[in-house]
């Protein structure tokens, strides 16, 4: 009887410490899935970050360029309207 209780205790151990591994392999994993995420997320900011900038840029380039087809136009219309 005494040995039996022994070997039921050595079986559930045995289940405790198999378990407890495979839970530390399952978090390893998980912590390098996490951390290949936070790169990716890294990356995919920086990104945005460039496209916003350069969607600034070419907004302020065309803002710029309106601009001078107001001042092209101005002119242009007094003319025309001196002309009527």
């Amino acid at each position: 009887m005494e040995l039996e209780r022994f070997a039921e205790l050595e079986r559930r151990i045995r289940g405790i410490v198999e378990a407890c591994s495979a839970l530390k392999n399952r978090n390893q994993e998980l912590e390098r899935r996490v951390e290949e995420k936070c790169l990716q997320l890294e990356e995919a900011q920086n990104k945005v970050r460039i496209l916003t900038d350069q969607t600034d840029a070419v907004r302020t380039k065309v803002d710029m360029l309106l601009d001078m087809l107001r001042d092209i136009e101005s002119p242009q219309q007094e003319t025309q309207g001196n002309l009527v």
